[in-house]
């Protein structure tokens, strides 16, 4: 009797490691760690995304931070998704400001998440500066004279010029950073990279946030895209939606918030 209740135990646990190997239960068949793409904004480069990578990294996630040329949604995203199809298993894409726009237009079956860190999201057919017009979300300070414009080498335009933004010195930090100290301000402001002023007029093509879960962080005192309107973007797009009191700028003012918004979106 008590070699036939032991053979009945061992039976039983055998069957059960057999169906977790088949079915996907236990570590055995456990999902990678997706890797992580922070794609920046305009008035940034890759620089402004070093607090958010040195926190994924130091909870295991592989992370990166691709240059974005801001030279408009089709053309950056064609430039990410080369990034992405280079990279082996899930991914994780994360767009802040004008990065949210690229993201958007990247397709790619690896993205099992977007993530959108007081970002645009624009539907098809809709250019970014709608989203940030006076009338209908009014607050933006980023005019004239915060916003300057100059004529740039681009060997992407037609006569190899075009015309980009920028923030101006004197309100780059009051418009743009308001909640990091002067001595980050300044370091940011000789990061900044100037977008081409078509960038904000191109029309978006199909959006991926339409068939992907999508995470959105709002910053509730964002000088540069008002938080009405990005409240708005984030419930059309049906995102996971959170808010910090931050300036446009929280990937640097609370790298820790927004790298937990991040692995949200990683665990799904």
């Amino acid at each position: 009797m008590k070699i036939s209740r032991v053979f009945t135990a061992v039976l039983a646990l055998l069957m059960t490691v057999a169906a977790g190997l088949i079915f996907g239960s236990g570590a055995a068949v456990a999902s990678p760690m997706p890797t992580v793409v922070l794609v920046h904004g305009a008035f940034a480069d890759a620089t402004s995304w070093d607090g958010v990578a040195a926190d994924l990294r130091s909870r295991g996630y592989r992370v990166v931070v691709p240059d974005n040329p801001l030279r408009g949604p089709a053309y950056d995203a064609s430039v990410i998704e080369k990034t992405v199809a280079d990279i082996d298993g899930p991914v994780v894409l994360v767009g802040h400001s004008y990065g949210g726009a690229v993201i958007t237009n990247v397709h790619d079956p690896k993205v099992q998440s977007l993530v959108y860190i007081a970002a645009f999201a624009p539907v098809q057919g809709e250019p970014v500066q709608i989203t940030i017009d006076p009338i209908r979300f009014p607050g933006s300070q980023l005019l004239p004279p915060a916003l300057g414009l100059k004529i740039v080498d681009d060997p992407h335009a037609i006569g190899g010029k075009n015309v980009d933004g920028y923030v101006t010195d004197e309100y780059f930090h009051s418009v743009f950073a308001q909640d990091v100290s002067d001595e980050t301000a300044a370091t940011m402001l000789a990061h900044q990279k100037s977008a081409a002023l078509w960038a904000n007029l191109e029309l978006g093509g199909p959006p991926s946030w339409a068939n992907t879960p999508s995470w959105y962080l709002v910053a509730g005192e964002d000088r540069v895209i008002p938080a009405t309107a990005q409240r708005f973007m984030a419930n059309r797009m049906g995102a996971n939606t959170s808010e910090l009191p931050t300036s446009h700028a929280s990937l640097v003012s609370q790298p820790g918030a927004v790298a937990d918004v991040i692995v949200a979106a990683a665990h799904g």
